[in-house]
């Protein structure tokens, strides 16, 4: 059985939109587009009258180089997003099919199944943040398409172990697509799980550099997946995904340069979240302060709300998880430059009226 038997027949069957770019290559004379023949007057405009290359060839390879993969298992998309959207899409029928999260976890896989049509079922984390693979897989269904693993998990920051994931994609060898979030990857010094797409066929990987490649406001992800996977999600992506100045943006970043600097400010989040996890662990009102593997710390305090109200009121803006089951009393914080750091810290102890 192929992967792709589990995916929708109507967008196997479909005939993928063929773009300008996509057409004659090696023109130089450019005029089947409808593109204007001159770029706009503005500062760093040329070239910007003409459409991007649908997947960048160079960034592609980059990436694909990065992740430890190869060209053909690389499709390059607006940040993690879009990926969990065209999944959703080639995998899930309206009505029909089903995703599988395991809350608390991020949002976005179950509001775009939501917005497919497709069922959200839930395998719960217990409360100190951990995956029970026996119970996620006895909640798969027949109707499950696929099942996202988010790992580190946002907002927790908990593992999976590699032995887990490989457990898991075996389990659901002919039943649904594993799919793999590791947006956090980079923080936790563990190699990629993208290796086991090499012998498990049902394997996805996403990535995205808007993380520790400091590029959030370029919108540049990957999904890393079996060449036929990748084949089918390129029919239904948008024809030109990425503007040309986030492409450049993207290629500077994994330059040399641009990774030599990558690895100096890993370091120093990483000496900065082992610094916040001792010193919030000392902070009266903190109950726990649960590990990460992640840029983030999510903290568990006797009054979260209060708190909440209390780092804004100082200007310092935290995520409320509390609406998360089992994070109630918990708020994220994310690990920045020393000194605002410090400024939490500084709060937290002194107090400022809510």
């Amino acid at each position: 059985m192929s992967i792709l038997d589990l995916a929708r027949a109507d967008i196997r069957a479909l005939a993928p939109y063929s773009s300008a770019r996509m057409e004659a290559q090696g023109g130089t004379v450019l005029l089947n587009a409808n593109e204007s023949s001159r770029p706009p007057n503005i500062p760093g405009g040329e070239g910007l009258n003409r459409y991007p290359d649908p997947q960048p060839r160079g960034l592609v390879e980059t990436l694909a180089e990065l992740y430890g993969s190869s060209a053909d298992r690389v499709l390059v998309t607006r940040g993690s997003d879009e990926s969990i959207d065209l999944l959703v899409r080639a995998f899930c029928r309206a009505g029909e099919d089903a995703v599988l999260v395991s809350p608390p976890t991020f949002g976005m896989y179950a509001v775009c199944a939501r917005i497919q049509g497709a069922a959200v079922i839930e395998s719960p984390l217990s409360r100190d943040g951990v995956l029970d693979i026996d119970a996620l897989l006895a909640a798969v269904t027949a109707a499950t398409r696929i099942v996202f693993v988010c790992t580190p998990n946002n907002p927790t920051g908990n593992l999976v172990d590699r032995a887990d994931l490989q457990r898991i994609a075996k389990a659901l060898e002919n039943r649904a697509l594993l799919v793999i979030d590791e947006a956090y990857a980079e923080y936790s010094g563990l190699a990629s799980a993208a290796s086991l797409i090499d012998t498990h066929d049902n394997v996805a990987v996403l990535r995205t550099l808007s993380k520790a490649w400091s590029l959030a406001g370029a919108r540049v992800g990957a999904c890393i997946a079996r060449p036929e996977v990748i084949g089918l999600l390129r029919r239904i992506i948008p024809p030109y995904p990425l503007p040309s100045p986030c492409v450049d943006a993207a290629m500077g970043a994994l330059s040399y340069e641009g990774r030599r600097l990558q690895r100096h400010h890993l370091h120093e989040i990483l000496n900065e979240r082992a610094r916040m996890v001792v010193a919030l662990r000392q902070m009266p009102g903190v109950r726990e302060v649960m590990p990460s593997h992640a840029n983030f710390l999510a903290v568990r305090f006797d009054d979260a709300a209060g708190i909440y109200r209390r780092l804004l009121a100082a200007g310092v803006v935290v995520r409320d998880v509390s609406k998360y089951t089992g994070l109630e009393d918990a708020l994220r914080i994310t690990i920045g430059t020393g000194n605002e750091n410090d400024r939490v810290l500084a709060v937290l102890r002194a107090g400022v009226p809510a």
